[in-house]
């Protein structure tokens, strides 16, 4: 009876082990000749006075023509000098910075869309930190392979100490399964923080962004794209296009932005999207279970340690392709002791997401 827990883990080990052969298909994009194409560079911020000058900057030093770029910056709402910082900023020949009549950052990315004049759209963060030559690769990947949409590389910032390497793992665990999904054909997940598409192709399939959500302007488009032109939707592995964002600060504030991640996957229409996340939903919850009863029925343990040590293979191939190829090889040392911490983070990031939820019907 007990063998009956190691065959959930069956759907899981087969859904990751065909992500990680995506991974092994991955070949490193070295980019071409600079193609005249006209680039609109849209972010949308909110309270981002002291994050904007350096990713501003960044974007001003691009080996990429400025006369074949804008930068479009829509203030959210911001409670600080965000506005006035952008507005302030005299090294980019091309400049917009408008107010969000709404609210939220779907309709700030929508407004900047409507207001750009290029036929490529890449949207960032403000908190983002970009090299040299990043327009110009994916300027030139784009032009290279007709794409609708490329997904760029995202990585966090380093730091120190459990909490931070914990976060740069998971984050690149997203990354490993946003790369190697992509890899196969079958693109399940995407960042905002890093991502282009063409801007007919966001006025063709932006309908179904469920505004009602706070989070999902990046995937929402994604599944949409997916739909009827998934073949043009490419990932783009090369080291001149990652960007590094900031990790998050406190507990509180991690469990809250992915809180909010997972609110919208109710909402997901992507049958792939659906079952890897109830998969992994279904795997994480069924270990978590094992280690407290088995502390309680000793005879369950050994059953854990199975089931650790089984779910724990394709983890490892997914994150060591990863690390490697982010350079952040170091960061396996972690992986054992964040095997063990990531059912309790998984719960409770459930749990807040459908709490607040709860607080917000009521």
């Amino acid at each position: 009876m007990q063998w009956l827990f190691l065959i959930i883990l069956i759907p899981y080990i087969y859904l990751l082990v065909r992500i990680y052969s995506g991974l092994l298909k991955i070949k490193s994009y070295h980019p071409g000749k600079n193609p005249e194409i006209f680039v609109s560079l849209i972010v949308s911020c909110r309270d981002e006075e002291k994050n904007l000058p350096s990713l501003m900057s960044d974007i001003s030093g691009q080996t990429y023509s400025s006369d074949l770029f804008e930068l479009i910056i829509i203030d959210d709402n911001s409670s600080d000098t965000t506005f006035k910082v952008a507005s302030g900023f005299n090294k980019i020949k091309n400049l917009k910075v408008f107010r969000n009549e709404g609210t939220g950052k779907k309709t700030a990315i929508k407004a900047g869309v409507k207001a750009s004049a290029g036929t490529l759209v890449i949207t960032a963060d403000a908190d983002c930190r970009m090299g040299k030559d990043w327009l110009k690769a994916i300027v030139s990947f784009h032009h290279e392979n007709d794409t609708e949409m490329i997904i760029c590389p995202v990585k966090l910032d380093s730091g120190r100490g459990f909490f931070h390497r914990f976060q740069e793992l998971e984050f690149l665990s997203l990354q490993g399964i946003t790369a190697g999904t992509a890899s196969v054909g079958d693109p399940v997940m995407c960042n905002g923080a890093n991502l282009a598409f063409l801007k007919k192709t966001y006025l063709k399939y932006s309908y179904n962004m469920h505004d009602e959500l706070v989070s999902g302007d990046d995937v929402f488009l994604l599944h949409s794209i997916k739909r009827e032109s998934g073949n043009r939707i490419k990932w783009l592995e090369t080291g001149a296009v990652m960007v590094i964002t900031c990790a998050s600060e406190t507990i509180h504030s991690f469990i809250r932005q992915r809180a909010r991640w997972i609110s919208k996957t109710g909402s997901y229409s992507d049958r792939s999207t659906k079952i890897l996340a109830i998969v992994t939903f279904v795997t994480i919850l069924v270990q978590l279970l094992l280690l407290v009863f088995g502390l309680f029925c000793p005879g369950l343990l050994w059953v854990f340690a199975v089931f650790f040590a089984l779910k724990s293979i394709p983890d490892i191939l997914i994150l060591s392709n990863t690390t490697g190829r982010y350079g952040e090889k170091s960061l396996m040392k972690w992986f054992a002791i964040s095997q063990l911490v990531y059912p309790v983070y998984v719960i409770a990031t459930v749990y807040y997401s459908l709490s607040h939820r709860s607080e917000r019907q009521s």
